[in-house]
Order: C-alpha cells, then structure tokens, then sequence
C-alpha cells in the first residue's frame, strides 16, 4: 500500500497543478457571463468555437510525442536520446507549423469562419504552447512535481489576471489615463482575451527556456521513428479525443439555424462548465497515474494494483458526479452570473456521468499503452468520433444541444466498454467490475432523480446524497484503513 501512498501524493501535487489553475479559470466564465462585460451571449458563443478549433490544432501540434516520450524515457537506458529527439522533433514541427498557417491564413479564415485576426493570434499562442510540451513532460518524468505546478499556475493566473484588466478596468482607466485611453480600443474584447493567454504562454516558455538550454542536442533518427509509430496512434485518438471534447460546438453552430447558433452555443458553452468539476477530479487522477502505470509496469503483478487504482478512482468520481449534481442550482449563479444561460443546464447530469465514463476510460487504457497496442486507444477513439458525429447530425436538428449532450455521453460511455472488452483480452486485470458497475449505475440513478423529477426539493437530494456516501463508505472502509495505517 505504500505504493498508493506515494501515488496519491503525486496525484495531489498534480492536482494542484491541474485543479487549481482550472478552477482559477472558472473566474473567466462569470466574467464572460457579465451583462456589460461581452456584448451578447452570442459573443460568448464565438469565442467557444474558436477555443474549440483551438483544441484541436493543439493536439495536432503535439502529435501523441508526449505520451511517446514518457513511454521511451521509461523505456531506454540513453535518456538524453530520448530528451533531444523529442525536443528537436517538436521544435521542427512547431516553425514548420507557423510557416504554413500564416501562408494559408485567409483560406483557414474561410473555413473555419473565423477573422483573420482572431487567426493570427491562435497561431501564435499554438507556437508557443507546443514548444513547452517537453519541457512540461520531461518535469513529470523527472518527479519534479512541486516546479510543473508551480509553472502551471503561474500561466493560469497571468492569464485570469489580463483578462480581468482587459476587460473589467481598462475601459475605465481609459477615461482618466491618457496612457490607458492610447491602448484601450473599443469592441476589442475578443481580441483582448486572445493576447491575454498569449502573453502567459510567452511568459511560461520564458520560464522552461532553460530547459532547451541544459539538455543535449541528440538526433536519433531509429529512434525517432519508433516514438513515431508508438505516438500516431495517440495523435488519432487525441483528435477523436478532442471531436469528442470540442467539436459539439462547432456543429452546433453549423447545424443550428444562424440567426440563433452562437446564443446556443454560448448557452451550452457556458453551463458545461459547471460539470467541470468531474473533468478536474480526473485529468488530475490521470496526471498521477500515468507516470506510474509506466513505472510499475515490469513489477510483480501489477495487475492487481491497477484493478485497485480504477476501483478508487470508481469510488471518489461517483461521489464528485453526485455532488455536483445536487449542488447545480446553488454553483450556477457563481459560475454562470447572467440568466441567460440557464436554459441549457439540462445538459449537466449528462455531461458530468459522460466526464465520468471517459475518467473511467482513461484509467482502463493502461492495457494498450504497457503493451505497445497504442493502435487499439486509435481505434476507440474513432470509434467515439464517429459515434460523437452521428448523433449529433442525428439529433441537433431535431432537439438542439441537447443532442450535444446525449452524444458526448453515448459516445464516452461505448468507449469505456469498449476499451473494457479488449482490455481484458490482450492484458486481462482482475477489476472488480461488479461493485464498479454498482457505483456507477447507483449515481447515476441518483443523479438522475434528483435533477430531472425532484429538482425543486432540494433535501431530498441531499438525503440521497449521504446516503450514497453511506454506501460507499460501507463497501470501502477496509480499503480505507489499510491506506491511512500505511507508514
């Protein structure tokens, strides 16, 4: 048990990095979801399609070399082979990316319906983020911990910090300050918020520069080409990954008629984040696990450990998703201030169990990458995608963004079985699939009564939320003890 000890320490420490920034970030969205603060709903709307562009450029840039690079740091006895490769490779792909984009800029412009504008500073903040990729993983290979947080942060709230001045002050200041008045420019607000995560990106490479000053310059073609077979296979299933994640938005603001697509988008945009809180929970627990699943792979029956990681991580997620879920009415005028938005909190039971099956996913994807079946995560994920895509065509037309919602949980939820079924073909882990099953499907049907047949009795939620915790504290408290006696 001291193993799990050592690996919820980590998960805190990359919680801090991950949570904390993240829920910094929540300030964006009141701040967004002001009256006075954007022009409409619609405006919000805009900027979410463009962040969704944003997500999926940002995995094309990365090209799965992340994952490759945990996989062969752990793997090769040279890891300043490892380091260099890496690091050349992105530096290569991220110039040669830039060069490009800026050529085919006005045909980018016109298919993604998006200002030239807004484009060129994507760009840039795309450059920027992709060159700090390596230095990022080689701090968590490195068990530096306490230093990626530290970073992490740092970016997050430059970022929060901009946009609050951009759009909260400088008008203001502007009235009084003839300095201020020279750099304000009225209807820029989109703009601002651009240049406000450009300069934390600089500022955050400007901090892991040293890192491209202190490794070795070592170019192992062989090399390189084994992390490539082992890394586009993640490259595929991150942009299945992120169609998965982002690409509602877009199709809603294809697929929904004009004159009120941006308004939905923002509306969804909006009250998705308050279902967050899952994604939090587990991109932390994933930050933690990944480096020891690789660790601990070449170690006596890992197996069992890993059937015990998944199972906590069952335990803790249902009761996130449940709490959320009774809570949603009192966070959402904190999160989302207008109520304008409100309509789409329908969505959020939905999109919290849909975040929940896709944690699950994450931890159950180990099988694939110990045993360099990467191609399978590929196959999944389209598989995902494609489901994503369906229903979505399938449904927007007929039920909106609700459409959206049902999708992203249809398509998590196959993922997670899927990965489930052949996980224990090829690389079979003895989870305990019925108390699992028991977690999910009992919050779930809990999260379920409590928002869509008893929402206005806000006790009775409550009154099925601790009895839920009793639930999970009967089948776990053993489990429990032996953890806290560990020394």
């Amino acid at each position: 048990m001291s193993g799990f000890k050592k690996l919820f320490k980590q998960t805190f420490i990359y919680g801090l990095a991950t949570v904390l920034p993240r829920m910094l970030s929540f300030i964006l969205v009141p701040l967004y979801t002001t009256k006075g603060v954007l022009s409409s709903v619609a405006e919000y709307g805009k900027i979410s399609i463009i962040f969704s562009w944003f997500v999926i450029f940002n995995v094309i840039l990365a090209y799965g070399m992340e994952t490759a690079f945990f996989r062969y740091f752990n793997k090769e006895d040279d890891k300043n082979k490892v380091i260099g490769t890496s690091a050349i490779a992105l530096i290569i792909s991220s110039f040669g990316f830039v060069v490009l984009a800026f050529l085919f800029k006005d045909n980018i412009a016109a298919i993604t319906d998006i200002k030239t504008e807004y484009i060129s500073l994507v760009i840039w903040i795309l450059l920027l983020d992709a060159l700090v990729i390596i230095p990022f993983a080689w701090l968590r290979a490195k068990g530096k911990s306490m230093m990626y947080a530290i970073v992490k942060i740092l970016n997050v709230v430059m970022n929060l910090g901009l946009n609050v001045f951009f759009l909260l002050y400088l008008k203001k200041l502007a009235l009084e300050n003839a300095f201020m008045e020279s750099i304000y420019i009225p209807n820029f607000e989109i703009n601002y918020i651009f240049i406000s995560n450009l300069v934390a990106s600089a500022v955050t490479l400007l901090i892991m520069l040293y890192f491209y000053f202190k490794i070795k310059y070592i170019f192992d073609s062989e090399l390189f080409k084994r992390m490539m077979r082992y890394a586009i296979p993640v490259l595929i299933a991150g942009i299945a990954f992120s169609i998965n994640e982002t690409f509602d938005r877009i199709l809603l603001d294809y697929l929904l008629p004009p004159d009120v697509a941006e308004t939905k988008v923002g509306m969804y945009s909006a009250c998705y984040k308050i279902a967050v809180f899952m994604t939090l929970f587990a991109t932390a627990f994933r930050l933690g696990i990944e480096p020891y699943f690789f660790s601990h792979a070449k170690t006596e029956n890992p197996q069992k450990n890993y059937a015990r990681i998944l199972e906590f991580f069952v335990a803790f997620g249902s009761i996130v998703v449940l709490t959320v879920v009774v809570f949603a009415d009192i966070l959402k005028p904190y999160i989302v201030r207008d109520p304008a938005y409100w309509e789409a909190m329908w969505i959020v039971p939905f999109i919290l169990i849909a975040n929940f099956c896709l944690g699950i996913y994450h931890n159950l994807s180990v099988w694939y990458k110990i045993t360099d079946r990467t191609k399978f995560g590929a196959y999944i994920s389209v598989f995902g995608a494609i489901l994503t895509l369906t229903i979505n065509f399938w449904l927007i037309p007929i039920i909106g963004y609700k459409g959206s919602a049902i999708a992203t949980l249809v398509a998590y939820a196959c993922m997670m079985t899927a990965s489930y079924y052949y996980g224990q073909k090829y690389y079979p882990i003895p989870y305990n699939l019925k108390k699992m099953s028991l977690y999910l499907l009992i919050s779930s049907a809990f999260s379920v009564i409590s928002f869509y047949v008893y929402r206005d009795y806000f006790l009775i939620g409550i009154a099925l939320l601790i009895l839920y915790l009793m639930i999970v504290f009967t089948l776990e408290k053993n489990h429990l003890k032996q953890l806290l006696k560990t020394k």
